[in-house]
């Protein structure tokens, strides 16, 4: 099982959270989390996941034991669709997440009204990509003046493209230098600037 981020956790919490507000129980979650089991590996597995919500809802009125099944399944593809989609393509992360939602619930379904009532529903979801770029990020410990090894990606004009651990990917204008370089060349750049998730964000190509 992996670390969860931080933002993993937010969402984890938002989705234990939602269910509870919209009246469903961790056993329709728990039927979920089957079939995202059985498709985990899967290259798709995370389509087939909100493929299969997408039945649920359709055909909620007839495989469901009331008539609040069908809202409930609503409830629940909704709230996946908003927090879990910008991560289909890891389906073990959304497992895990969902998982961690369902041990929540009971925690959640014991608060006061006014708690839940109270509690941000509004968080920034964050892409399997966008974590990893994270991760590379805070393994290579990036920082202003610091030298790293890119390889050049692509050349448009004078727009260079530099590839740096990790699959982090910067590109920016090298007026005077793009002409002298090509694709697939490894090169010696320099921070200049990063960004506050720990990413570079300017480059200087050394000499």
């Amino acid at each position: 099982m992996s670390e969860l981020t931080d933002n993993q956790w937010q969402v984890a919490h938002v989705i234990a959270r939602q269910i509870v507000q919209n009246g469903a129980n961790v056993g329709e979650l728990k039927k979920a989390m089957a079939y995202l089991r059985t498709c985990v590996d899967a290259p798709d597995g995370g389509a087939k996941f909100f493929k299969y919500l997408g039945y649920l809802v359709s055909g909620g009125d007839r495989i469901g034991h009331s008539k609040k099944t069908v809202d409930y399944y609503r409830g629940l593809n909704d709230t996946c669709i908003k927090y879990l989609q910008p991560l289909q393509d890891s389906p073990q992360t959304m497992l895990e997440i969902l998982g961690w939602a369902g041990r929540l619930i009971p925690y959640y379904q014991a608060s006061p009204i006014a708690e839940l009532a109270n509690a941000s529903m509004e968080i920034e979801t964050e892409s399997a990509k966008q974590a990893a770029i994270k991760a590379a990020a805070a393994e290579a410990d990036f920082a202003v003046g610091k030298s790293i090894e890119a390889v050049i990606k692509a050349i448009k004009g004078k727009e260079v493209t530099y590839e740096l651990a990790g699959g982090i990917k910067l590109t920016q204008k090298e007026p005077k230098k793009a002409e002298k370089l090509s694709i697939g060349q490894p090169v010696q750049v320099e921070i200049t600037e990063m960004r506050e998730t720990g990413v570079p964000k300017k480059l200087r190509l050394k000499d």
